[in-house]
């Protein structure tokens, strides 16, 4: 599984420099950059560590830092605040997301408009880490459940995900269990505006990062100025249900990849979209039989959910499903870094964001549904998680995302998402009524602004971060031609 897995799946305010680094604040701001950690490959980024309260209620109480990144415009006739960015997750990295959004193309209008601020989350990265003491074979099966072929599948691993929940409870870092959450990041968020000196941040999350964006929107309406969300969960994050939602997705997407695979008979999956589709079901019938270089049926359909992410990643998903029809070695893949604190991270938020079903039989209830309605990842995505069997009340109810507060958010997303399918989009869009405006391009893939290259939703989202030009109303975006190197 190790060789196969993508990394797309597998996953008071007081603030210091970085220990022993140069030091210089921005006039307004209390946060003093200096040169970023090894290992964040961030070309004319500062960073910086800021201290926040582990629990918001006692903020005089113990502190944990937030690792916090800037890309700095060099416009200062243009400049209109600061963006914050979120990559998705949680547990992903952001640090040096800002360098890789301007990377891949962010328009200068944006680099001239706003300082670029990154920041690993609580609980991730350069932040204070929490960790679960993950062996390695559960660092490697990651942050989706195995796909259950029957109701004694769901019940074996209930065993395994209950272990799970009791290493995260009896780790190091369980004192952090109840504080991680998304409410609680929101809240960094805002000490981090405040830190800097700022009325209002604007903001730019991707993915899970759509939530914590809903969220900061809902817990500080007046102090968000222009709020993008990318690819959308539903309003209520990676519950029981969004969780589910990824079985959708990839029905929705899997015609994309069926198709480009069909266009090629050469490859051997088939010359139909129907003939790749049933080459799938095969593949993973043999492999739950008898896997293939340690792949099993259950590892072949996480690993094809992952690369259905971008188009870009389609040949190395032909090629993954040829090695593993006839038995060759796997195309290699890069080796994923800090596993355990990925999945660690990502099942603190989750787990403690919401109430999970306790009940095995309720998750074994939902696998025979999905099995059924979603027969190519149903069985996975409706698995019971760590969290059925959560040792860590929730310290707050979950936040209601509602349509209170100033319009001025942007969702923007694709019409066939894997791992945020459009209608999760849609139930968020609801959710935040007028507050919101929705542009939907349409094209396959895991992220629109400038992981995509439609000119319509990538033209719409760039006007409302530099100019404040929000749509109207909700727009289509027709599809456009897809290079091999786009998506994400």
């Amino acid at each position: 599984m190790r060789k196969t897995l993508p990394i797309a799946v597998a996953f008071a305010i007081a603030a210091t420099a970085v220990p022993g680094l140069a030091q210089g604040a921005t006039p307004g701001s209390s946060v003093k950059w200096g040169e970023c950690p090894a290992g964040v490959h961030a070309p004319g980024m500062q960073c910086a560590n800021l201290d926040v309260p582990l629990d918001h209620r006692k903020p005089d109480g113990q502190k944990i830092h937030v690792a916090i990144s800037r890309l700095a415009s060099k416009n200062p006739a243009k400049r209109r605040g600061v963006l914050l960015t979120n990559p998705g997750g949680p547990g992903g990295f952001g640090l040096d997301f800002p360098a890789l959004l301007a990377a891949l193309g962010l328009p200068q209008s944006v680099l001239d408009s706003y300082d670029i601020i990154g920041f690993d989350p609580r609980g991730v990265g350069r932040s204070t880490p929490v960790t679960c003491n993950l062996t390695q074979d559960q660092q490697y099966r990651g942050n989706v459940p195995p796909y259950a072929r029957d109701a004694a599948e769901v019940a074996k691993h209930a065993e395994q995900a209950k272990i799970f929940a009791k290493q995260c409870a009896e780790s190091k870092t369980a004192y952090m269990l109840p504080h991680t959450t998304t409410a609680n990041t929101a809240r960094d968020m805002d000490r981090i505006r405040e830190a800097l000196g700022e009325k209002k941040i604007s903001f730019i999350g991707y993915s899970y990062g759509t939530h914590l964006g809903a969220v900061y929107a809902t817990l500080f309406p007046q102090r968000g100025d222009r709020v993008v969300l990318d690819s959308s969960l539903v309003p209520a994050g990676l519950d029981a249900e969004g969780g589910r939602l990824f079985a959708r997705g990839l029905e929705d997407r899997f015609p994309d990849f069926a198709t480009f695979a069909a266009a090629h008979p050469e490859y051997g999956l088939g010359s139909t979209p129907e003939q790749v589709r049933a080459k799938y079901s095969d593949l993973a019938a043999r492999l739950d039989r008898a896997p293939v270089q340690g792949v099993d049926g259950s590892a072949f359909r996480l690993l094809t959910f992952g690369y259905t992410y971008s188009d870009g990643q389609f040949p190395a998903l032909v090629e993954t499903w040829r090695a593993l029809d006839k038995d060759k070695p796997l195309p290699p893949t890069p080796a994923p870094q800090d596993l355990d604190n990925k999945v660690s991270s990502h099942h603190y938020v989750i787990c403690n964001d919401s109430r999970w079903p306790r009940s095995v039989e309720s998750y074994q209830r939902d696998v025979a549904a999905d099995r059924v309605r979603y027969p190519l990842f149903g069985a996975a995505a409706a698995n019971i998680r760590p969290c059925a069997f959560w040792q860590s009340e929730p310290l707050e109810p979950p936040v209601r995302v509602g349509d209170r507060g100033p319009s001025n958010v942007l969702i923007a997303q694709n019409t066939r998402d894997p791992g945020t399918p459009l209608v999760g989009a849609q139930q968020m869009r609801r959710a935040l009524g007028d507050r919101a405006r929705m542009v939907t391009a349409d094209q396959g893939g895991h992220g629109v602004y400038v992981f995509a290259p439609n000119k319509c939703a990538n033209d719409a989202v760039t006007a409302f971060l530099t100019e404040g030009k929000r749509p109207a109303r909700d727009i289509v975006c027709a599809a456009e031609p897809v290079s091999a190197s786009a998506g994400r």
